[in-house]
């Protein structure tokens, strides 16, 4: 019997997988990549009374594999908060899915097991821009103003290392990281430790938002603002963390932040308004490769053809 854990490459996966696997520790192989790497059911060959954790990963887009998988005689336990589309009615699943825009994986891994690793689900939803969310996870903590912008910082942090088109865009391999933080039962013991990966993902984040912030503006009005960035490491890296800035900034608007692809397509994250947290999915469906939750989507690849095409679709869908 193989054990899977499979998650996304963003810090809402990574802190699911760190609760449970700190709640029931287990030798495992890990199926990740790039945030926007979610078609991973399908690395995935089964034998019957395999054992396969999914976390942070869509449904709707896995649905064919994990009907497979399923077939196949394995036991798949699923976390997630993105469209699920249809869910499969197998005694072999166990499915929690909850697509409410305030919530994320790692709150829902969270009341699973009952707040047992809480700081850590506070870390996924702060990366996941929720910092309402995270903020009433805290209550009842004691946790200090000081130590909640430091979980801040490590959730950010943890999300932006999950952007690229590919896994050399990044600055550690998801896997790689999941087993450096798993190493702390809180992440409150990580952030006084000069070791800690922490240090070099602020490092990089700082630098790369700070070359963002030239981003030449597509198209600009009081119900949406879009910007493109160029075909480069740093700007894959910082797109969907740079969409987050802009949203909290700027509450009544929504935001794509594209980003320039080798063979002229466009990789772009959305951002539906922080006012109303609704629409950015139903957007990105309408477009190929397109997907993610009411909150934030993106579209993985563009065509060219039709840049002016989605522009328009997106200055008028908030307003």
């Amino acid at each position: 019997m193989t054990r899977y854990d499979v998650f996304n490459g963003d810090a809402d996966g990574i802190c699911a997988l760190i609760q449970l696997r700190l709640a029931e520790p287990a030798s495992t192989e890990l199926i990740t990549g790039v945030k926007r790497d979610i078609g991973l059911l399908e690395r995935i060959r089964a034998s019957a009374g395999d054992e396969i954790l999914v976390l942070d990963v869509s449904m709707d887009t896995n649905g064919p594999a994990l009907r497979r998988l399923l077939e196949e005689g394995a036991r798949v336990r699923y976390f997630d908060h993105h469209f699920p589309g249809e869910i499969p009615d197998h005694a072999g699943l166990e499915a929690v899915i909850d697509t409410a825009p305030e919530t994320c994986t790692s709150l829902l891994v969270d009341a699973a097991l009952d707040g047992r690793f809480r700081p850590w689900a506070i870390v996924a939803a702060f990366g996941d821009n929720l910092a309402s969310s995270a903020r009433a996870a805290a209550e009842g903590l004691g946790l200090s103003d000081a130590q909640l912008e430091r979980l801040e910082m490590l959730g950010i942090c943890i999300n932006y290392n999950g952007y690229g088109s590919t896994l050399e865009d990044l600055h550690i391999h998801p896997a790689a990281l999941y087993r450096q933080l798993v190493a702390y039962a809180s992440p409150l013991d990580l952030i006084g430790d000069a070791d800690s990966p922490l240090t070099l993902l602020e490092a990089g984040y700082l630098e790369d938002m700070n070359r963002a912030a030239a981003a030449d503006l597509l198209l600009e009005t009081p119900a949406a603002a879009a910007l493109v960035l160029p075909d480069e490491a740093w700007a894959r890296r910082v797109s969907g963390v740079y969409g987050n800035d802009l949203a909290n900034a700027h509450p009544e608007r929504a935001h794509a932040v594209l980003t320039s692809g080798a063979d002229g397509s466009w990789r772009i994250s959305v951002r539906a308004p922080l006012a109303r947290r609704s629409g950015a999915d139903v957007l990105c469906r309408r477009w190929p490769t397109g997907g993610g939750r009411s909150a934030a989507a993106g579209i993985n690849a563009l065509p060219a053809d039709d840049l002016d095409a989605f522009l328009a679709d997106f200055s008028t869908h908030w307003a």
